[in-house]
């Protein structure tokens, strides 16, 4: 079974060389284009002379994901939802830092346009799901039981995409935030699907196996621990892409993902926790992006029902800034608070793995 840790390194690997090596020259061809960041002016002072700093990087995230995914998966059925989802709401990111771009101002896309190509998009994998028997079980950790939800299972798929997806756009405000932080996500979503794949061979090598699982079962089985590996594939590719993206995108970044990759990285996320059964674990892996939409969601609640604000700036890296902290003290203490977050996770994954099903 060791074989799919290499496979998975190997992705990885190749991901993070692509953006590593590619990465010099897609910043300079998105300079050519002139297709720079605009900063808005309610934003932290010190923000502004990032004004103009090449973004669209997503779709170096995209193509150094993609590549590697190409050649070792199986192009298995959940993997390419997982895909699929990331491409789409890339797409939704693209066409809104394009219109950004070309109108010359911060907002693009319009938030309706992009709340309704989300619940197409959910739509969709809420189809690959049923094609694929997954479950509108949901296991509760800690207590340790199932509750299924019945048909509310699919307004969760589609808050969830929705969710992810703009709690890392919200995330994406300091240089490296939201691709360290996907980077730890996904090590723990690629290490939980690594693991879920070893289980899975260890169980097709149970001598009689065969008698006991024959027919349809064990072909259930077979084509789960090939799913699963693909799974793993593609969250190692992922991975790769973030760390090279960050050798770019740290302090001070030479170019942003812009909306392009932080919804295609929140789409991802999403869609990992979808197929793995891991819907409430979601909320401690990417347990600093649900920090960062809550503190919005608490700013504007509050604002508007007291008038008073909680946080100096939200999202809450921005109320760290306000306090005169560093944008790499900032950026290294949420990512260490990400770590602790993801690690309880991937315990409590891998105590029960068997009860994500």
């Amino acid at each position: 079974c060791d074989w799919s840790s290499d496979v998975c390194s190997s992705d990885l690997v190749i991901a993070t060389l692509i953006s590593v090596f590619a990465g010099p020259r897609f910043v300079q061809l998105l300079r050519r284009w002139r297709v720079g960041q605009r900063i808005r002016e309610e934003g932290p002072e010190g923000h502004q002379v990032k004004s103009g700093t090449p973004t669209m990087g997503g779709l170096l995230i995209i193509i150094a994901t993609v590549v590697p995914y190409a050649i070792f998966s199986s192009f298995g059925t959940r993997s390419l939802a997982v895909l699929g989802v990331m491409l789409g709401c890339g797409l939704i990111g693209f066409v809104d830092d394009y219109l950004s771009v070309i109108r010359r101002r911060s907002l693009g896309l319009r938030g309706r346009y992009k709340v309704l190509a989300q619940a197409l998009i959910a739509a969709g994998v809420c189809v690959v799901a049923d094609q694929q028997g997954i479950s509108t079980r949901l296991f509760i950790p800690l207590v340790d039981t199932h509750v299924d939800i019945g048909p509310a299972w699919y307004v969760l798929v589609f808050l969830i995409i929705v969710g992810a997806s703009n709690a890392v756009n919200l995330t994406d405000g300091l240089d490296g935030l939201a691709a360290g932080t996907s980077t730890i996500a996904m090590l723990a979503f690629t290490a939980m699907c690594v693991i879920g794949f070893q289980v899975g061979q260890r169980a097709l090598r149970v001598p009689g196996i065969d008698d006991q699982l024959s027919g349809p079962g064990l072909f259930d089985l077979q084509r789960q621990t090939s799913e699963t590996l693909d799974l793993a594939i593609l969250a190692a590719a992922l991975l790769g892409a973030c760390v090279g993206f960050l050798w770019f995108n740290s302090y001070p970044a030479e170019v942003f993902m812009g909306d392009t990759g932080s919804l295609a990285l929140g789409g991802a996320l999403a869609g990992f926790a979808i197929f793995t059964k891991t819907e409430l674990l979601l909320l401690l892996i990417g347990g600093i992006f649900v920090v960062e939409a809550a503190s919005v969601i608490i700013q504007v609640v509050s604002f508007r029902r007291f008038g008073r604000r909680v946080f100096l700036m939200a999202p809450i890296h921005h109320h760290f800034e306000m306090k005169a902290w560093s944008e790499t003290k900032i950026m290294f203490r949420f990512l260490i608070i990400a770590s602790i977050f993801a690690s309880v996770a991937f315990v409590l994954y891998y105590v029960r793995f068997n009860q994500y099903a």
